[in-house]
């Protein structure tokens, strides 16, 4: 069985061959980032997390930051119309409004449950 002293000794010698190599591989890998970010138009500033003033060069997207569809890894489109202001198709008896689109509101979807049709809560219906 090897004695403590020789175990240390044989740690420092791999800790020292350790340090070594990763200074080796370190330039290596710093020159092979660097070839990448050249061929992908990369800057240190797309880096960093800061949106680019205009387009980029490369039309690259940075897939960090690039929004994606649920459960698949193709990129969401955005409509030109997103977040626009719609004018409200329906009103509830407390003068809750709903434009019609996206989700039922919970207020609506109480009364549907109630039995109520929900045109009738149509704006501008009888």
């Amino acid at each position: 069985m090897s004695d403590l002293v020789e175990i240390q000794s044989q740690i420092d010698k791999l800790q020292k061959q350790a340090s070594e190599i990763r200074i080796r591989e370190f330039d290596k890998t710093v020159q092979e980032i660097l070839a990448k970010m050249n061929a992908f138009g990369i800057s240190i500033k797309d880096l960093q997390g800061k949106k680019p003033a205009g387009k980029r060069k490369s039309g690259v997207v940075n897939p960090k930051k690039a929004p994606r569809l649920a459960g698949s890894g193709s990129l969401k489109v955005k409509s030109k119309r997103a977040g626009t202001v719609v004018a409200p198709k329906y009103r509830g008896p407390d003068g809750q409004t709903w434009s019609g689109r996206g989700l039922m509101p919970r207020w609506l979807a109480a009364l549907v449950a109630q039995g109520q049709s929900r045109d009738q809560f149509l704006i501008g219906s009888p």
